[in-house]
């Protein structure tokens, strides 16, 4: 892994997001400082920073995990220090402790790890009386809650651009591998070629994956959103181009695969597989046409509003060698026909 790899990220968080956490944070400092007088208010502005998540639906997570953590974490720092005094083994002891509390409840891995930086950050701080307890509760929760307010009222996140990107990309590499493997139909290819046109065809389950967890992301991101009446339409018509050319993923990979399984130089010459090398071109055009509604770039000029793959192709009984290698085509070509008909 490449050291850069490790510590920056392919894209970068809104800026947007990244004001609402920042002032966000400010408010928990300012308000929690006002409502309780006293030490520094860190954890009010480390909740209030954790909580301001991608969606709504995960700043309420977070704000449930980092308040939960947060007590059982100073409780447990609380009954140590009463129970073995203010010795700085028990700060060692403590992360032992509260790391057993959590798995014994089965708490999250991100709640665990908030078990042991709470009481670790109360024994530290020096003070770990009942009253000092309270007051970092309270004030953990005033962060949170603050957190979760400002990620709510000021434009809530709704992920259906990343969504919309993915689901377009994947939809314009499912046409090329389409047009790939029509063109490859009716020419000779060497062994290097055909190794290359199935490694082109996998890379579309890699974009399927990301496709769907994008999908699965924008989804969450509606739960609890005040803004989801005006983009559930939106979020919508994704899923059903999302469910429209995962089949056809599967099925141009399997054609490419038989393809090469199948393959010979006499290939080319064969009328009916020339048919379906057309076919596959207009099942391309198709594929393009389904997902110009979610695509984030204008379409193809050279797309027609009006589908090629109109009706099924249908040929006679082939009397080549090739008729294993017709069919299982012919199968598939069926299949992607009949999920592109209705969206098309």
């Amino acid at each position: 892994m490449r050291f850069p790899a490790a510590i920056r990220s392919a894209r970068r968080a809104p800026l947007l997001q990244v004001l609402k956490s920042a002032g966000a944070t400010i408010a928990a400092w300012l308000i929690a400082g006002w409502l309780i007088p006293g030490p520094l208010p860190v954890f009010a502005a480390i909740a209030a920073l954790l909580v301001v998540q991608p969606s709504v639906n995960q700043s309420l997570s977070k704000a449930l995990e980092r308040s939960a953590g947060v007590i059982l974490g100073v409780v447990i720092a609380v009954l140590l220090s009463l129970l073995l005094g203010a010795q700085s083994w028990v700060v060692l002891a403590a992360v032992v402790v509260a790391m057993l509390v959590a798995w014994s409840l089965r708490a999250s891995t991100g709640t665990g790890n908030q078990v042991a930086i709470s009481a670790v950050l109360v024994l530290a701080l020096g003070s770990s009386n009942p009253d000092y307890a309270l007051d970092r509760i309270l004030e953990t929760l005033i962060g949170a809650a603050i957190g979760f307010v400002v990620n709510v009222a000021i434009v809530p996140p709704v992920l259906s651009a990343p969504a919309r990107r993915d689901i377009g990309m994947l939809g314009r590499e499912l046409a090329a591998s389409l047009d790939r493997l029509a063109d490859a139909l009716p020419t000779t290819r060497t062994a290097a070629q055909l190794q290359e046109l199935m490694l082109e065809a996998r890379l579309l389950r890699p974009m399927k994956d990301a496709a769907e967890a994008s999908l699965t992301a924008a989804t969450e991101s509606l739960s609890l959103n005040p803004r989801r009446g005006r983009h559930r339409d939106d979020v919508d018509e994704l899923q059903a181009v999302f469910e429209r050319l995962s089949p056809v993923v599967t099925q141009v990979i399997g054609m490419t695969r038989a393809y090469i399984d199948h393959y010979d130089d006499s290939l080319a010459t064969d009328p009916t597989v020339r048919a379906i090398a057309e076919q596959l071109h207009r099942a391309g055009h198709d594929v393009r046409l389904a997902v110009q509604s979610a695509d984030s770039v204008e379409p193809d000029a050279l797309t027609s509003a009006t589908p090629a793959l109109t009706t099924p192709l249908v040929v006679r009984p082939p009397a080549s060698d090739h008729w294993i290698l017709v069919g299982s085509l012919m199968e598939d070509l069926r299949r992607i026909h009949g999920e592109l008909r209705d969206e098309t």
